[in-house]
């Protein structure tokens, strides 16, 4: 009788140490789907940064032609400054607006600058729009990388019995980054013709 104690006594420590194993795992696993989110934000992050950069070095190379559009300019300087705001407080929401108010002035300055040929000769301006175009797509490429670890994340943090582990030490749903509904909308092919 003493035996039959003795080995239930072991059959419960192992069950103990093993759904302790269990837990530590799960737990792990969030905390490595959170530093992927953290990661992916870290990698756009750098990319802003870069294309923050380079956008006053463009700029001053059109105001460098007195007759350039000013309001084009400004434009790029206030959303340049928006994402700016955006990236340091880390405020997804504001960032994919702000993003799409930037491309569409930077797309703005690049049509306009088509009506000068000395700008669009100026091998700076050149190399400036190539380096910024080439940012423009690994932005791209690191915003989806982002989102996709966000879905991962909060599909984890959601899921059972991982979602026991979240709720206890506090793991949290990131944003994910949304686009403004005029950048995902269709291009009106018939209007770009008519122009």
């Amino acid at each position: 009788m003493l035996g039959g104690k003795c080995m239930a006594g072991w059959i419960v420590l192992a069950l103990i140490v093993a759904a302790s194993a269990y837990a530590v795992m799960l737990y792990n696993g969030l905390v490595l789907v959170k530093n992927n989110v953290a990661l992916a934000w870290a990698n756009i992050d750098v990319l802003l940064k870069q294309r923050h950069d380079e956008i006053p070095k463009l700029v001053e190379i059109c105001r460098q032609y007195r007759q350039f559009e000013q309001e084009t300019l400004e434009k790029v300087v206030r959303a340049r400054s928006a994402v700016y705001d955006a990236r340091e407080t880390r405020d997804v929401g504001a960032l994919g607006q702000a993003e799409a108010r930037l491309r569409a002035g930077l797309g703005g300055l690049f049509a306009v600058a088509e009506a000068y040929p000395e700008l669009k000769a100026n091998e700076n301006f050149m190399a400036l729009q190539k380096r910024i175009t080439q940012l423009e797509d690994a932005i791209s490429d690191r915003r989806e990388l982002y989102n996709d670890s966000v879905n991962i994340n909060n599909v984890r943090i959601e899921q059972f019995p991982d979602s026991i582990i979240a709720q206890q030490f506090g793991f949290r749903a990131a944003r994910l980054l949304r686009f403004d509904a005029a950048e995902v909308a269709d291009v009106d092919v018939k209007q770009l013709f008519s122009a």
